[in-house]
């Protein structure tokens, strides 16, 4: 193309060059051929021409400002007469010689003090992407002064210098750095009334603040925050500055120090202030400012004229529909504030250019050409296709499923906020059907992108409440698009955030009059088995797509390509365009990866980055390296080129490149392969045709200092080589994860151990930090190799660097995977060998300790902090570690029972035996009582198991506690629903069943002993009735409360039982007698709710006494919440009895419960199985199995959503059944009020009341919960 033009070109006075001339030259023998022509600075300004011809302003621009003074001076005449016209000087240098201001990603403006008069002409600031504003002027943010009018008509953070120390990505975040503008105040703010806020005079100033102001020049210049080249340093001296002594032309020299001269212009309101200035600057420091300042033009005309560039309609006239199909302007101050979101407006696009001139054209080539090739999608891609209505978008099969799915969901949901999952696999177009959903109906929502994945939730729910809001009366509804790229858990956190949000804006409205306050939130998550995980979901829910067309599709893109092919050179080298046509044919793209890599020399920097690539690409969703650590490589930075300038350096091998910008840190620019088919196919080929392995290139990258050297970019490059050697996918079939990252298994099936240790141990050397990486290792060793004692220093090292409940469960894992290897080798063997019982014994102490640590320290750890979970994620994808721990403990002490069963003396297959081994576990016998043949080996068992035996006799009771703990957990506690809770259920309950087994002894034995003593009748059947309860999990409170989801017959024999027990009271124990009363009428009312006209069941009012009694034995102290629970279910105030002491039973309940379960259960709610119904006595009690009766045909899943969200109180089944209790809300607090009495009552949902501490009246639904009564559906009267 540069040929071409330059063969045309005439502009310079001489003839063109012969065509004949130029033929099959390359770049060095084409310059020769130029400064033959034209000489040397002609040949540099033909050079400046025709690459603003061919649209490389940027080039042109840097190519320009590099040629310095020399060249200024030595410009031939008609270019500089061109020059003394300021405002295309002016232009030139705000947009490399373009149009827009677009040209630069930042701006960062210098000014000193400025006057009233001059501010109305400063309005262009408010057009500028300002990265940060350094400001001398101290009246600036009073009325009438920059800052104060800037903040009328844009968002800007007030800011002081000092607060840029620190960390740069911590500097970045706090300050909230290219999300919003940063006004920094260099020499005092007045409109704060303190001593350390006044103006100070040149000395003072040098001594106080000017280091300040340096270090953030030093920071502003830093190419890890700014791009060289992508920023322009604006000084703007609206008044004079008449001596060197001036803070201004000290932050002027500071600037030289960090970045080039050419990378600062000068725009002075005065040619007497630009002579002073220009003097200054030639004298002190030998270099003129001439052709980099703006000094003819007034102010008014300085605005004029930056105003007209473009993007036109940046700051006015971007619509938003609303209510009554009505439309809104979003304001840019508006916009300003909602940080984390991109949002797509009615008219986006629109007027935003000259779209009659070739430079649009051009850009609408550039655009397209980029998507096809492999970029992301664009709203500028379906607005080119909606102007040409006979080159539609391409339609994918699933579009009209989906944009169905969003408004059956707006018409037809009653949730406030609603979760739709789009599972795709990647590289498949997902995101890309979501957003041109998203664009077609962005007439029916106000539609955002979330581009911020790291910003709190909360944070998030504030603006998406916004948007919602933004001018309107009426709330509208809101289309929230999620892009999940780490296929972690669904943002259910969002949803609740964006529920209490609405609560607190008073927008819980009915919801049935109301579908306007919706919002729905698309989330489209990348998963490697979209159709299993689609079938795991709710499908009202959510769909999926997949690496594969259907046939209409692939006819759409038959009939795109020929399309392409009118307006683009070439587009069947738009190769992932032509992936997806050749419907992701593995021909075709290895094809394509052989022909690249034909000649790959991994010696080569060149060669050495693209297989960087390929690796990250394919192993880390969502990878790029960035562009200034690419020219950091290369030793490039001195060049400063533009970023075409790496694609040139990288060929041959370019044609597989792009380069995204990253929305994280300030829109970044980074590079990564077109594809990640092509790039899993370039690792295929390389291995193939170079034997260059996966682990070859992994290692490669470990070695590579550079990348492990500060810095904000290389951090996050870190973080995806973190990412690639740790983090676990999903399986195909529920939420757990694989056991390694799927880098690791490529390495392990290539070369096995040493290959993945060797990486590993380089990888501990680079993240000195991580415990994750040692903690992979010995997972890796334990799990695949079987080396415990190599396993468990990795293991130890993980724990010394971060003790944590994950750390130390993977102590107790590997324990617990050596107890079992060693028992299954045991089984093989036939000698018995005493010496394996010491070892195993041991063994299970360490598993045992390790595990009660984890557990300890879930139970104690404040919620981890959100920077946590990255070193988590990979082994737990789960928040919190809940009661692994406890289920450790108890697999450990079964694995113990069956070493213990398979001794010569206590074997399980011999009832004598079995009766030696369960007397001794439950302490009735010492070890040295246990009847064994005499022999060496039984000696030595005995001996080792009298060194144990406080340890093993320990197991048992341990077991037992263990069980009740989580009991309480299960029964107690609000499930998350995952499939962790179910497979941790489902083990428990399999082991409790081994224990019934072991130790609740069989009814022939117990008949046998009535036979063998008569007189301890008495005796034996409180002891069988004892053993039945603790049979059926029914000798706790928790453990009966489990029955209101069992038959009817099971709960009659357990209150049969506890009767019998009732009236044994004079031979039990008082601590056993008041526990077994309280269970005894606990299972009374649980028999009365299944089947009420049961004769066991005692009536309401001997129940009531009955309790009554056992409340004044036990007081308010007692060490559990249980009779306090039975308090709130039998006394709870009714319209005709009212009972003043309900109000010490819940404070009485919450403290027990904060005593005895708090610890255990941290961050959990808890869950109600009672509620309160429209009857009296114990009629008015309804179970929740009782009210789930009425959704028999629904999914469970969807069930559950109902009840997590709330919404099942919307159902007119549930509001005929149960009371809706009146009170108040004060300080907070909630209040159910019955005549004076008040009860504080906790609310269900934290989103249900609002902030502000306003005292309103209120009613809800009543439910009763181990730590208190809770409220639900809390409906303000107002």
């Amino acid at each position: 193309m540069f040929h071409f033009y330059l063969h045309e070109h005439t502009k310079s006075g001489h003839k063109p060059i012969p065509r004949g001339r130029l033929e099959g030259k390359d770049t060095m023998d084409t310059a020769k051929v130029m400064t033959s022509h034209y000489g040397n600075e002609g040949a540099l300004w033909v050079t400046i021409d025709i690459l603003k011809e061919i649209n490389q302003c940027e080039l042109a621009c840097q190519l320009e400002k590099n040629m310095g003074q020399l060249q200024q001076r030595c410009r031939p005449k008609a270019v500089l007469k061109k020059e003394a016209n300021q405002g295309d000087k002016l232009k030139n240098l705000l947009t490399c010689g373009g149009n827009s201001l677009d040209s630069y990603d930042r701006f960062v403006v210098v000014i000193n003090k400025s006057s009233p008069e001059q501010v109305q002409y400063l309005q262009f600031l408010s057009k500028m992407k300002l990265f940060c504003v350094l400001d001398f002027d101290p009246n600036s943010a009073a009325p009438g002064g920059l800052c104060h009018s800037y903040r009328e008509s844009r968002v800007a953070n007030l800011h002081t210098p000092s607060q840029y120390q620190g960390q740069i990505d911590s500097v970045i975040k706090n300050l909230n750095l290219y999300k919003q503008t940063s006004w920094v105040f260099c020499n005092g703010r007045h409109d704060l009334d303190n001593d350390s806020n006044k103006e100070l005079d040149y000395q003072n100033w040098l001594r106080k603040s000017c280091r300040d102001v340096e270090q953030l020049v030093s920071f502003t210049c830093n190419p890890e925050v700014l791009l060289h080249g992508k920023s322009l340093i604006v000084f703007l001296l609206l008044s004079p500055v008449d001596t060197e002594k001036d803070p201004m032309f000290d932050i002027y020299k500071s600037f030289l120090k960090h970045t080039e001269e050419e990378s600062i212009i000068n725009i002075c309101e005065s040619q007497s202030t630009y002579e002073k200035w220009r003097e200054l600057i030639q004298e002190k420091c030998d270099f003129d400012i001439d052709h980099l300042s703006i000094n003819e033009l007034t102010l008014s005309e300085v605005n004029g004229t930056i105003m007209a560039l473009g993007p036109l309609n940046q700051s006015s006239g971007r619509l938003l529909p609303s209510s009554g199909s009505s439309v809104v302007v979003l304001k840019q101050k508006d916009e300003d504030f909602m940080t984390a979101l991109d949002i797509l407006c009615l008219n986006q696009c629109e007027n935003t250019y000259d779209e009659n001139s070739p430079e649009f054209q051009d850009y609408r080539i550039r655009v397209e050409e980029e998507f096809y090739r492999g970029g992301k999608v664009k709203w500028w891609n379906f607005y080119f296709c909606d102007k040409d209505k006979e080159k539609p978008f391409i339609k994918r099969d699933k579009y009209e499923n989906v944009k169905k799915m969003i408004r059956s969901q707006l018409r037809d949901s009653k949730n406030m906020c609603v979760l739709l999952n789009l599972f795709h696999h990647p590289g498949c177009g997902g995101t890309t059907l979501a957003m041109h959903v998203m664009w077609d109906l962005r007439q029916e929502f106000r539609c955002a992108v979330l581009k911020d994945n790291a910003l709190p939730k909360a944070e998030v729910a504030i603006q998406v409440r916004r948007l919602t809001k933004l001018e309107s009366e009426k709330p509208c509804p809101v289309l929230l698009l999620v892009d999940d790229s780490k296929e972690t858990e669904n943002p259910h956190d969002l949803v609740n955030c964006i529920r209490k949000a609405a609560v607190e804006d008073s927008l819980n409205v009915n919801v049935d009059d109301a579908p306007n306050c919706k919002v729905i939130i698309l989330n489209c998550v990348r998963s490697h088995s979209p159709k299993e995980q689609y079938r795991q979901h709710n499908p009202g829910l959510c769909q999926y797509i997949t690496a594969s067309l259907t046939q209409d599709e692939q006819k759409e893109f038959e009939k795109k390509l020929k399309e392409l092919k009118e307006t683009h050179d070439k587009p069947e080298n738009f190769y992932s365009f032509m992936i997806m046509k050749s419907n992701f044919d593995k021909k075709y793209i290895d094809d394509l990866a052989r022909n690249t890599l034909e000649n790959f020399d991994f010696s080569t920097k060149e060669a050495q980055l693209f297989a960087f690539l390929a690796l990250l690409n394919t192993y880390v969703a969502e990878s790029e390296i960035s562009l200034s650590l690419c020219e950091d490589f290369f030793g490039m930075k001195m060049i400063r080129w533009q970023e075409d300038s790496v694609l040139e350096r990288m060929r041959p091998y370019s044609n597989l490149l792009i380069i995204d910008t990253v929305e994280e840190w300030g829109g970044y620019k980074g590079i990564r392969i077109l594809h990640c088919s092509i790039a899993s196919a370039c690792l295929e080929e390389l291995e193939r045709s170079c034997n260059l392995k996966v682990s070859d290139i992994a290692m490669a990258i470990l070695h590579c200092d550079l990348f492990f050297s500060v810095g904000v970019v290389k951090h996050r490059f870190m973080l995806s080589i973190q990412r690639m050697l740790i983090e676990r996918q999903r399986k195909k079939d529920g939420d757990e994860r694989e056991p390694f990252s799927p880098l690791i298994d490529k390495i392990h099936s290539q070369e096995g151990r040493q290959a993945v240790q060797e990486i590993f141990v380089k990888a501990s050397s680079r993240f000195v930090s991580s415990a994750s990486i040692p903690q992979a290792l010995a997972r890796y060793l334990y799990i695949n190799e079987r080396d415990f004692p190599e396993a468990l220093i990795w293991a130890e090292k993980a724990k010394n660097i971060k003790e944590n409940p994950y750390t130390f469960d993977t102590i107790g894992q590997l324990h617990k995977s050596n107890l079992k290897s060693n028992i299954h080798r045991e089984k093989q063997e036939t000698s018995l060998n005493p010496e394996d019982l010491n070892t195993n014994i041991k063994i299970a102490g360490n598993a045992i300790r390790a595990f009660k640590r984890a557990q300890d320290l879930a139970n104690t750890e404040d919620e981890p902090e959100e920077k946590a979970a990255d070193d988590e994620s990979e082994d737990y994808p789960r928040k919190s570690y809940n009661v692994y721990g406890y289920v450790g403990v108890l697999e450990i002490a079964f694995l113990v029972f069956e070493i213990l069963s398979r001794l010569p003396f206590f074997e399980e297959s011999d009832p004598m035996k079995k009766k030696y081994l369960q007397s001794f576990l439950q302490k009735v016998i010492p070890i040295t009582n246990v009847y064994k043949k005499d022999n060496e080996i039984n000696n030595r068992y005995m001996e080792i198991i009298k060194e144990h035996e406080q340890f093993l006799q320990s197991l048992k009771a341990e077991v037992k506690e263990t069980f009740e703990l989580l009991d309480c957990y299960f029964m107690y506690i609000k499930g998350n629903n995952s499939e962790f809770d179910s497979k941790n259920r489902w083990n428990v309950c399999s082991h409790f069943k081994k224990y019934v087994t072991l130790f609740c002894t069989a009814r022939e034995e117990i008949k046998k002993e009535r036979q063998n003593n008569p007189n301890l009748n008495w005796k034996i059947d409180i002891e069988e009735r004892r053993l039945f309860l603790e049979e059926r999990q029914a000798d706790t409170f928790a453990g009966i409360l489990q029955h209101l989801d069992k038959p009817a017959e099971e709960i009659e024999k357990i209150t049969e039982c506890y009767a019998f027990l009732q009236q044994q009271q004079q031979f039990i124990n008082k601590k056993q007698k008041t526990k077994e009363t309280i269970n005894y009428i606990l299972s009374n009312i649980v028999l009365y709710v299944l089947k009420p006209k049961s004769k066991h069941v005692k009536s309401y009012s001997s129940l009531s006494a009955l309790l009554l009694k056992t409340l004044q034995d036990v007081g308010l102290g007692y060490p559990f919440p249980d009779p306090y629970y039975l308090a709130l279910l039998l006394l709870w105030p009714s319209p005709t009895q009212e009972n003043t002491e309900i109000g010490t039973y819940v404070k009485a309940i919450r403290n027990s419960y904060r005593k005895r379960l708090t610890l255990l259960f941290r961050n959990r709610s808890t869950v109600a199985h009672l509620y309160l119904g429209k009857e009296e006595g114990l009629k008015r009690l309804v179970s929740k199995p009782q009210l789930d009766e009425n959704f028999k045909d629904m999914r469970r899943d969807a069930l559950a959503q109902l009840w997590r969200n709330g919404d099942i109180f919307k159902d007119k089944a549930i509001i005929n059944r149960l009371h809706r209790v009146c009170g108040t809300i004060e300080q907070g607090e909630v209040f159910a009020n019955y005549g004076k009495l008040k009860i504080p009552v906790r609310p269900a949902l934290i989103a249900g009341i609002r902030s502000g501490f306003s005292t309103e009246k209120v009613s809800f639904y009543l439910g009763f919960a181990i730590d208190g009564p809770l409220a639900y559906d809390i409906q303000y009267e107002n």
